[in-house]
């Protein structure tokens, strides 16, 4: 089933008014706020829409989060049942410390076609093709390496890797580096970064590493309208990760998820710039109104572009 047209728009104004709320607390060293904000502007603006709407990724779970908590329904009730994943502000520390790549994200999709992902590290892969087997979570970085540059006619050094610069991600650096590969890190903001692949103008091969997994599947949304690859295998550090992650359903801890398994169905994907980054500009204001860039993307409809707009605050 696909999912109406009319959503485009919707989601589109549910992002913009989300971005310009935390838009008044960049550079103020408040992320906290910062996310209070967006958070608080995206729920009023989902409770407005023809739906019956779930979070099944959220800010966490109820005892953890008072509003978009994963379970909480949105809109009104007039409309069809909607799966919603949201990051109302992904890169705190970017609007705190007034730093580029803020954004503020919201996938959807028909119920159950969105995967629900519990609050845990995933070691993720994108790239912008879908043929199979080229890479692959379970191959090393060399293989990976080797196996892209050949399938991309490049040598390795003419390759450029996107990942996180966590020490927990050394060993990776290390041989990307021994493999005189060029890096691209990124201090925060994985769902851009997982974005980096999906046009030539931003000049990234390969997206990996370890990051956050609601993350992973936000940005698997996008991703399957471009045709790209996407692999992810969430990573549970301890016995309470696990039993959260059987109550939503995941019995093998070690599975590694394919973007169809990720991403089932149709789907609708926002991402709006609050500080200018990578991919998309940040919120201008000017008197009364306010300017805004947003990535978005609908499937089945083959939208998929950056939309510039202009408001009212």
């Amino acid at each position: 089933m696909y999912l109406d047209k009319k959503f485009e728009k919707l989601f589109l104004n549910v992002s913009n008014r989300a971005a310009l709320s935390s838009y008044y607390f960049i550079g103020k060293k408040d992320k906290i706020s910062a996310d209070k904000a967006a958070v608080d502007a995206m729920r009023n603006e989902l409770n407005k829409i023809d739906m019956n709407g779930e979070i099944v990724i959220g800010e966490g779970e109820l005892d953890k989060a008072p509003m978009l908590y994963i379970g909480e329904k949105v809109g009104n009730k007039n409309g069809p049942d909607l799966d919603i994943a949201v990051d109302p502000l992904e890169g705190t520390n970017f609007v705190a410390n007034n730093l580029s790549g803020a954004l503020s994200v919201i996938a959807v999709s028909n119920k159950s076609d969105l995967f629900n992902a519990p609050e845990t590290y995933m070691d993720k892969l994108s790239v912008n093709f879908s043929e199979p087997n080229v890479v692959d979570l379970d191959y090393s970085v060399k293989k990976n390496i080797f196996n892209l540059s050949e399938f991309k006619n490049k040598r390795p050094e003419d390759l450029t890797a996107c990942i996180l610069d966590r020490p927990r991600h050394k060993a990776i650096i290390d041989e990307l580096i021994k493999l005189k590969v060029q890096l691209k890190l990124i201090t925060d903001g994985d769902i851009a970064g997982a974005l980096m692949v999906i046009d030539k103008k931003y000049s990234v091969d390969i997206f990996l590493g370890v990051g956050g997994g609601p993350e992973g599947v936000l940005a698997a949304t996008a991703l399957d309208a471009y045709n790209c690859n996407f692999q992810g295998r969430f990573l549970f550090n301890s016995n309470k990760d696990k039993e959260r992650a059987k109550k939503m359903g995941i019995k093998d801890f070690d599975k590694k998820y394919q973007l169809n398994e990720i991403v089932k169905g149709d789907s609708i994907f926002c991402a709006t710039g609050i500080t200018s980054g990578d991919i998309v500009s940040g919120i201008e204001v000017v008197n009364d109104e306010f300017v805004s860039e947003t990535l978005i993307t609908h499937k089945s409809s083959g939208l998929k572009k950056i939309i510039k707009t202009k408001q009212l605050i």
